[in-house]
């Protein structure tokens, strides 16, 4: 049976991916065969596609870190045909064919039963975006992190992870102040119910090692000098939780904010989440942080064949929020 698939074939940028008819029974491995209703393209993803990431680490390689669907075929008795399920994470569209394909077949350890409280479409408008910002924030709290400490500055937040990481804060009761140079966004933001959005100049942050202890903690999406800044800019004992690198992978900093005001930096990694904790976060996401309106999140739907076009606008800034992959929508 031939399916239709988003297949990474190279490396190279204008190259990498095509969209192509492939053997079902070629994709993945593992003991549950799913029939993928969404996916959504993450940056990881659209490196990984354009070429311009070495994202696949073998070729070729099905792209798409995110899928959710129903499960048509299983080895598993934990997992019974007709069982909707979500996948994220776990070297999908690194080392394991991923959900860009009309099919994917995957270890059932991998696999999440759909939380109740969300659909289909719900789970892959948030995706490994809202994902990473709920494993952001549970982070920042496990180490103490809590409203009272002060505002939470989240950065990038015109992207598919900060728009989440924001309001996902004030769902859980902290002062966001949502950081953006993409003034013609800060309308969007709003919109979506988040009422602080300043430009990082209007931070007027300045480069000491040590500057006035303003904020509670940070989720910052684009690393680099600002990060730097708002490290320093932290109050005792608050966390900076690293998601991204939007503006650059360099971090030149000091000691000082950590040995004088016990800040912790935290790194999140969502790929390889240990998966007792990701079943929580998706849970948590659909009971006491399920968000209202992830519609507006949806800047554009796209089918597997408008993948490659999509990514290439999602690198190049022309999209905000998330792009929703729309392969076999449920009825």
């Amino acid at each position: 049976m031939k399916v239709e698939a988003v297949r990474v074939v190279s490396q190279t940028p204008g190259q990498a991916a095509m969209v192509t008819q492939i053997d079902r029974d070629s994709i993945g491995a593992g003991e549950v065969l799913i029939k993928v209703h969404y996916s959504g393209i993450n940056y990881k993803d659209a490196l990984a596609v354009t070429g311009r990431g070495k994202i696949a680490r073998r070729l070729p390689l099905v792209a798409g870190i995110d899928l959710a669907g129903e499960i048509v075929a299983s080895d598993d008795p934990d997992y019974a045909p007709g069982t909707l399920v979500l996948a994220n994470g776990c070297g999908l569209g690194e080392t394991h064919d991923g959900g860009f394909a009309e099919f994917a077949r995957l270890p059932s350890d991998w696999v999440i039963p759909l939380p109740e409280g969300l659909s289909l479409r719900e789970a892959m408008i948030l995706g490994t975006a809202g994902f990473t910002a709920a494993l952001a924030l549970h982070r920042m709290e496990v180490n103490g992190q809590n409203p009272a400490m002060g505002p939470l500055v989240v950065t990038g937040a015109t992207g598919g992870v900060g728009a989440f990481a924001a309001r996902l804060a004030m769902k859980a009761g902290y002062e966001v102040v949502a950081v953006s140079g993409r003034v013609p966004l800060h309308d969007w933001l709003r919109r979506l119910g988040i009422t602080q959005v300043v430009t990082p100049e209007a931070l007027s942050l300045s480069d000491a090692p040590l500057q006035t202890a303003r904020f509670g903690g940070v989720i910052d999406n684009v690393g680099g000098p600002l990060l730097a800044k708002l490290i320093s800019s932290v109050q005792l004992w608050g966390n900076v939780a690293s998601i991204g690198l939007a503006a650059s992978a360099e971090l030149s900093t000091t000691v000082f904010p950590f040995i004088l005001r016990g800040v912790s930096l935290l790194g999140v990694s969502s790929a390889n989440c240990p998966m007792v904790l990701r079943r929580a976060l998706w849970e948590r996401l659909a009971e006491d942080w399920k968000l209202d309106n992830l519609e507006q999140h949806v800047v554009k739907e796209v089918s597997l064949a408008e993948v490659p076009e999509a990514a290439e606008q999602l690198l190049a800034r022309k999209l905000k929020g998330r792009v929703l992959v729309r392969v076999t929508p449920s009825q």
